[in-house]
């Protein structure tokens, strides 16, 4: 564990070495997702793989889980391993997270790699209609304290167990399944929190920044699926008006691709790093 901030640490595993990079789980996972990817990169990079705050081991504090604060954990954490600068990739949350990262801390981040997600701004503008029920969690999620924690918690394995099997092209591991939805299991509270914070705080961050013009400074990989196909938008474009040097890449994985091809992640991330 890696104090990070007052009274939070994070669990992480790092290994290999070269030029650092920064591994971020998505939901409702943990770093155990990198598995297959890190022992890849770990041949010629240093491979930092951390549990989110309010995820898997690390600490679980109640208050703040703005985009904002977890990627200023994520800084905090490279900095105490001896890495001023490095290259940041994220899964679902974690791409949230690496992506505020890259726009709060363009002198530290100098590669950034985002996959499965939008722009949390952007991902509630593209979110209306019928096809707006395909992100159900993100609504409840959304809702005052209290509600939302009860309805999950009163059957965790379900709710957690729904998403890993739709959005999977082929069942998981039963270990890996198994150990997904123990860390879900002990930390409802935190992961709403963070999902309450992408409906309100985050928002405003991402408002802000695109008011004021700020874009990332860093060359940017994202690799998704055909969302826009499916809801009726053009990703690429919407990740151009952030990301002056994009390569976005559709992909024809599930949406865990970190496991469901990791050789082909794990080439796009190379590709990234020589830009």
């Amino acid at each position: 564990m890696i104090p990070v901030a007052d009274g939070v640490s994070l669990n992480a595993a790092a290994g290999g070495s070269g030029s650092p990079i920064v591994l971020l789980h998505g939901f409702p996972q943990t770093r155990l997702m990198w598995r297959h990817v890190a022992a890849d990169l770990a041949a010629d990079h240093t491979v930092i793989c951390p549990d989110l705050r309010g995820y898997g081991a690390s600490d679980k504090p109640e208050g703040d889980y703005s985009k904002r604060t977890m990627a200023a954990d994520i800084v905090a954490l490279a900095h105490a391993l001896g890495h001023d600068r490095f290259a940041l990739a994220g899964h679902d949350r974690g791409a949230l997270v690496a992506f505020r990262a890259g726009l709060d801390h363009p002198e530290t981040i100098t590669h950034l790699a985002c996959l499965d997600v939008l722009p949390t701004l952007d991902m509630w503008d593209v979110m209306r209609g019928r096809t707006a029920a395909v992100g159900f969690h993100l609504y409840l999620m959304a809702q005052p304290p209290g509600l939302p924690e009860r309805m999950i918690a009163a059957d965790p394995d379900a709710f957690f167990g729904h998403f890993l099997d739709i959005w999977a092209n082929a069942p998981f591991p039963a270990d890996v399944r198994a150990a997904y939805l123990d860390a879900c299991r002990a930390a409802v509270p935190s992961i709403v929190a963070d999902y309450r914070a992408s409906a309100g705080i985050d928002v405003e961050h991402d408002q802000a920044d695109r008011d004021a013009g700020n874009r990332l400074a860093m060359p940017v990989t994202v690799l998704q699926q055909d969302w826009g196909a499916a809801l009726g938008f053009d990703a690429a474009a919407l990740w151009r008006a952030w990301a002056p040097d994009l390569r976005h890449l559709t992909v024809d994985h599930g949406h865990f691709m970190a496991e469901e091809a990791p050789a082909d992640v794990a080439k796009a991330l190379r590709d990234l790093l020589t830009r």
